[in-house]
């Protein structure tokens, strides 16, 4: 297991966390390539449930570096917080590094999140508020700030000035609203210097000496392929690639040194915020599923949107991401249900399609085709190994491996490690 990408297949909320977590007991380093505090991995070990949102997942295995890739935005008040959070459980962080290319989401950012969301108006595109957009696009502005910014105040004290002044242009020009005191600002960045500073390093180099040295390493993504700004339901998307490329791109590991890409995929979906969702649930079963999965938002505490397995975007995810294998999560959650569907294709206006469709317009109208299945109807939590699986699970399963397109290596009936069955022994 030299170098394996973990990504998100659907809208996000697979469950990636816990297979992080899983797989980072045999990684010597864990990357986190993208996203920022938008999103949220929860982790239940032996030492206790945890919710995660900048700190790699696999912190919990001391052995393993974990790193803050650079193409995470990172909001220094979230990171310091979670890290002071992990050490007063007892969890030492002295295997935590930052990238010194990570981009800093700034409070200038968050402002305009809030101010740009409210004047969409209904139009909004259900941002979670942290301040993601706005620190991304500094990022390709040239105007952000960088973790390694925070090793010369003094050179970082004249760039800042320059840019809360055009910031504050937009605050106030734009928006009416009150602007961000510079000085204020500036010894924040002083303070989160103290703390921050030690851990930063540059990590590309890094990777690459635990790669020539046989190590392993584990690419960790945030949200999922549906939300991807090209590949997704754009411009309902996040801003920048939960792809399998964005790992590459996220962590400064060259394509050609990676040896999987792993897909996590719900046994059903779940979207939080808007944009098109083909197969929503409106009905008792969207409810029964998010009563019974405690679908809501490990960021936000938003109420997930809940649907069917949609067969048709994962096609379309497991192509555009490579996937040489994928993790089902949550099978428990269908285990009282009497009939379950998978999504297989699509019927837009009277003609049936197979493609996962680009423009938001044709995704809000179309109408999709199910198979049903009938339900197994028993208790899988308590379940270690494939054979002893349902037999209608198992038919389940197999089908989903059909339509997605590749080897399913491992079915989730439970939220501990414990809950997790191997498919392809191999693999692990």
């Amino acid at each position: 297991m030299p170098v394996i990408i973990i990504v998100g297949a659907q809208w996000g909320d697979e469950g990636k966390g816990k297979i992080v977590d899983m797989l980072g007991e045999k990684s010597d380093m864990i990357i986190r390539f993208s996203g920022g505090d938008n999103a949220g991995h929860t982790v239940i070990n032996d030492l206790g449930t945890f919710k995660l949102h900048l700190i790699p997942s696999g912190i919990f295995h001391k052995n393993t570096k974990c790193v803050i890739g650079n193409g995470v935005v990172i909001n220094p008040e979230i990171l310091i917080a979670e890290k002071k959070s992990l050490n007063d459980w007892g969890i030492t962080t002295d295997n935590l590094i930052v990238s010194d290319k990570a981009h800093l989401v700034m409070p200038y950012h968050l402002l305009l999140d809030k101010l740009e969301e409210k004047a969409r108006g209904k139009k909004s595109v259900g941002t979670t508020l942290r301040g993601i957009g706005p620190a991304f696009v500094d990022k390709v502005a040239r105007v952000g700030i960088r973790a390694g910014d925070l090793q010369d105040l003094e050179g970082l004290k004249e760039r800042l000035e320059l840019v809360v002044k055009q910031k504050n242009c937009m605050i106030v020009g734009m928006y009416g609203a009150t602007p961000v005191s510079f000085e204020e600002l500036y010894d924040k960045c002083v303070q989160w210097a103290q703390v921050i500073c030690p851990m930063i390093r540059e990590t590309t180099i890094m990777a690459d000496e635990v790669i020539k040295n046989g190590g392993n390493v584990l690419l960790e993504g945030a949200q999922g392929a549906l939300l991807d700004p090209d590949f997704g339901t754009y411009p309902y998307t996040t801003s920048s690639s939960p792809l399998a490329a964005g790992a590459c791109l996220g962590s400064g590991i060259a394509p050609t040194r990676v040896d999987q890409v792993v897909g996590i995929f719900k046994v059903y979906c779940t979207r939080v915020g808007s944009g098109p969702f083909p197969t929503e649930l409106f009905d008792e079963i969207g409810d029964i599923i998010r009563d019974k999965a405690q679908e809501y938002g490990t960021t936000t505490g938003r109420p997930r949107r809940i649907g069917w397995f949609d067969g048709v975007a994962a096609a379309h995810s497991a192509r555009v991401n490579g996937m040489t294998s994928a993790i089902l999560t949550r099978l428990d959650i269908l285990d009282i249900l009497p009939k379950i569907r998978i999504c297989t294709a699509y019927d837009l206006d009277g003609k049936v399609l197979h493609r996962f469709l680009s423009d938001v317009a044709s995704l809000e109208k179309i109408k999709p085709i199910y198979e049903e299945f009938d339900g197994w109807l028993s208790d899988t939590t308590k379940i270690t190994t494939y054979e002893d699986l349902p037999q209608k699970a198992r038919i389940f399963i197999e089908r989903l491996q059909d339509i997605i397109g590749c080897s399913i290596s491992m079915a989730c009936v439970g939220p501990s490690r414990a809950q997790a069955i191997k498919k392809d022994k191999k693999f692990f």
